[in-house]
């Protein structure tokens, strides 16, 4: 997987599939920054912005995916690297 790669993660301070999905982006070499609704009200506005209500949910280019879904992060990180 490409360093270059940029995922926006959006999460909570006791998600514990949040603590999973930013484990397992690091270990994929998978670049991302952690957007904490629980810390700033504006991303909470984000990510229902997305119509999502819940974390974790991770942005890879135009694919917004819901939870840990390690087959869906690949094919979003093949689709722009």
């Amino acid at each position: 997987m490409s360093n270059s790669v940029k995922a926006v993660v959006y999460s909570s301070t006791h998600c514990t599939y949040c603590k999973q999905l930013k484990t397992y982006l690091s270990e994929q070499n998978i670049e991302f920054e952690e957007r904490n609704i629980d810390d700033d009200e504006a991303y909470a506005k984000e990510l229902q912005d997305l119509g999502m209500s819940s974390v974790p949910v991770t942005v890879i280019g135009g694919t917004t995916i819901l939870g840990l879904n390690p087959s869906r992060i690949k094919k979003a990180v093949a689709a722009i690297g």
